[in-house]
């Protein structure tokens, strides 16, 4: 199987990446391996200290799809500059942010609002399973995640048995959107980071903190900063004391944290804000 070495002065943890609750189709068995579906390929990888063993991709997919390109060091460095997100970063060594494909992104936090975890990596299964492509690996079916056109052809009923509840309407809406633009996604990356926000928001069911979460992780624009509730929690308890956390997040709330972090963390905001969410546990 071909292999990785990666530099002695780059971090990277595979655990750290894939289990931090960025992407939802990954999963691990117990020897170590992981195996997900990126695009059209069954990916299986695994890692031992610098050496990544893969299966499925070429490298080049690969160190894209794992920013194993970038140059984590100075962005760490960047970031690290008071104790709460020192200790992130200690804990979390080597989380990368992943290159996700854009409209799969898309629909995936369009179904992770007022959702837990394993109920976002249901539907996004279900999803696949339902409209996909099915490719055998190892034995075992896997489902690539469909294009908008399958969806939208396919007509909103047939997204119910995807279990979506409310959020239905809103992939259906989306994928018609997104099947009548074309190169939309190569728009979104053009545009400037607030103009490509608002763009975002104007789809069905992509609301604040979609929207980064979408900039962040599809489109490498590594200022957008989510805020969910654990994200708030941290940030009141260890720079803005005065949020009161005990009521709804409002719009002004949220782009009040919003500016703090760009310019206390700076333009890779991004990364402290996934290194402080993945390390909230303990």
């Amino acid at each position: 199987m071909p292999r990785i070495t990666l530099p002695h002065n780059q971090k990277f943890s595979l655990d750290q990446t894939l289990g931090c609750g960025q992407v939802f189709r990954w999963d691990r068995t117990d020897d170590g391996w992981w195996y997900g579906v990126v695009r059209d390929r069954v990916i299986k990888i695994r890692q031992c200290g610098k050496q990544i063993t893969f299966e499925g991709a070429p490298e080049s997919f690969i160190e894209q799809y794992f920013s194993l390109d970038v140059d984590l060091p100075p962005i760490i460095n960047s970031i690290d500059n008071d104790p709460c997100i020192h200790h992130a970063v200690r804990k979390c060594t080597g989380l990368r942010l992943i290159r996700q494909p854009e409209w799969e992104c898309l629909i995936s936090y369009i179904c992770s609002t007022n959702s837990n975890i394993p109920m976002i990596r249901r539907r996004i299964a279900t999803i696949a399973e339902q409209f996909g492509k099915r490719i055998t690996f190892e034995n075992k079916s896997y489902f690539t995640f469909p294009d908008p056109s399958a969806i939208a052809c396919s007509g909103e009923l047939a997204l119910t048995s995807c279990k979506l509840g409310y959020r239905t309407s809103y992939v259906f809406k989306t994928a018609c959107e997104i099947s009548r633009t074309e190169q939309w996604a190569d728009t979104i990356d053009a545009l400037p980071h607030e103009h490509a926000r608002r763009e975002l928001m104007k789809l069905p069911g992509v609301g604040p903190k979609a929207a980064d979460c979408i900039l962040l992780f599809a489109f490498q624009k590594y200022d957008a900063f989510p805020v969910d509730v654990w994200v708030r929690r941290i940030i009141q308890h260890n720079y803005i004391k005065t949020l009161n956390t005990r009521s709804g997040l409002t719009g002004k709330e949220y782009n009040l944290i919003r500016r703090f972090a760009k310019q206390h963390f700076g333009e890779y905001c991004g990364y402290a804000q996934e290194y402080l969410y993945a390390a909230r546990r303990g």
